[in-house]
């Protein structure tokens, strides 16, 4: 029995070493088999990374070859005298201004379409020609700066919608807004400096002469005036653009900006501050004007800027009397600085005339609004620099815009001069009886 166990247990360990050998050689066939086929996955990758790189190339071969043949189609296109656009671009008729830019054009229409002669309408377009010029692509011709020029005049002698401008000129409502602000932002930038410039110490004394030669007030070199343009209510900040005066007037909500300027006796501007919202003082409005800083600077040391009662009485600045029971000498003053006032007044009257796009809110942006009233100022100054004639049935009165601040204090220096230039004007004879 014993020997059995024994024979048994060797039998055992025997079939034991032997499952443990075949295990070992069936695990290791396994891996040798997991081992070839991912050998086999990589070369399968490596093969299809080859053929994605080559069919990389070919597209972009193909794409190349697409793009160079477009390139020989449009070229063709462009060498082809009877094609000058492409098929989607609408075609639109531009028989009025060509016959407006045509020689034989009447010189009275024309100057009653642009507020201006032809020859001026020349210097303009020459001074500008290389800011507003854009060269011809290969699918179209530029618009010329001729009309790029007239476009921009047209809208804002007349006001019209850009829909109308549009028809009129023959081009694209987007284009006709986009022409507006380029030409805008060309006369600020290439003739603001030109036309707009205050009086240099050799033109100074002709122009306090001049003054004074219809006021009897002396160093007087300037008309100070303040108008408001209306707005469409700003989407933020809307009430610092409120206008509680001519909401009060017209009995309707109104927003505005303010445009300030100086005059010289022809009424040309010789200062401009552009863009403070409409709920603004005078007086708050100059003292962030250049004007100011000009004052504070010294340069106006000597000399008068008359204003109205909107502003304060300052060393430099001289506004009539505003208190009650004036004596004869108070009223001879105002009498008289209310004549160079009108000349500032008037002024604005042929700004608002003549540009009617100031008359009435505008669909342009409050951010481009600025660049548009500066250029309708210098076009006011090119048009009274070249002696444009100014049509009486465009004449705009303009309102009395002054914004009176809540409290004004004056300058005691400045009160003693007012008395004795109004002490003057009295015993000088110098007054209307």
């Amino acid at each position: 029995m014993l020997l059995f166990l024994v024979v048994y247990s060797e039998q055992q360990q025997q079939e034991e070493e032997e499952f443990e050998r075949r295990s070992r050689l069936e695990w290791q066939r396994i891996e040798e088999e997991h081992k070839r086929r991912v050998e086999l996955m990589l070369d399968y990758h490596r093969h299809l990374q080859e053929e994605y790189a080559e069919l990389d190339e070919l597209e972009r071969l193909r794409l190349k070859r697409s793009r160079l043949a477009v390139a020989a189609v449009g070229a063709a296109i462009a060498t082809q005298q009877s094609v000058h656009r492409r098929l989607w671009v609408k075609s639109r008729s531009q028989a009025w201004w060509e016959r407006c830019n045509h020689p034989s054009f009447p010189e009275a229409e024309f100057h009653r379409a642009f507020r201006m002669s032809k020859s001026t309408f020349n210097i303009i377009c020459d001074q500008l020609g290389l800011a507003v010029a854009k060269e011809d692509t290969m699918l179209r011709q530029a618009i010329p700066v001729r009309q790029r020029v007239a476009v921009c005049i047209w809208r804002l002698a007349t006001g019209e919608p850009l829909r109308l401008v549009s028809k009129r000129f023959g081009l694209g409502i987007s284009t006709c807004h986009k022409l507006v602000l380029e030409v805008c932002a060309a006369i600020n930038d290439v003739l603001l400096s030109k036309y707009v410039q205050w009086p240099t110490e050799e033109r100074l004394q002709a122009v306090m002469e001049e003054f004074e030669a219809i006021s009897g007030i002396p160093n007087l070199v300037g008309a100070m005036y303040t108008t408001h343009i209306p707005i469409i209510a700003p989407k933020m900040n809307v009430a610092a653009y409120f206008n509680k005066r001519h909401t009060d007037r017209n009995q309707k909500t109104s927003y505005s900006i303010t445009l300030q300027g100086v005059v010289d006796i022809r009424g040309i501007f010789t200062d401009l501050s552009i863009g403070w919202p409409g709920s603004m003082s005078d007086e708050r409005i100059l003292e962030k004007s250049n004007l100011a800083q000009r004052a504070a600077d010294g340069l106006l040391n000597g000399v008068w800027v008359s204003g109205g009662p909107g502003y304060p009485l300052l060393s430099w600045l001289l506004v009539p009397y505003t208190q009650h029971n004036l004596g004869w000498a108070h009223h001879a003053f105002n009498e008289k600085l209310s004549e160079v006032l009108k000349i500032a007044r008037d002024a604005f009257g042929r700004l608002k005339g003549r540009w009617k796009f100031l008359q009435k809110r505008t669909e342009v942006k409050l951010q481009e609004l600025p660049a548009v009233l500066g250029a309708c100022s210098v076009l006011h100054n090119v048009c009274e620099h070249h002696n444009e004639g100014f049509d009486e049935e465009l004449a705009y009165e303009a309102v009395d815009d002054l914004m009176f601040p809540d409290s004004s204090s004056s300058d005691p220096a400045a009160v003693q001069a007012r008395d004795a230039i109004a002490h003057n004007l009295l015993h000088s004879g110098a007054t209307f009886l």
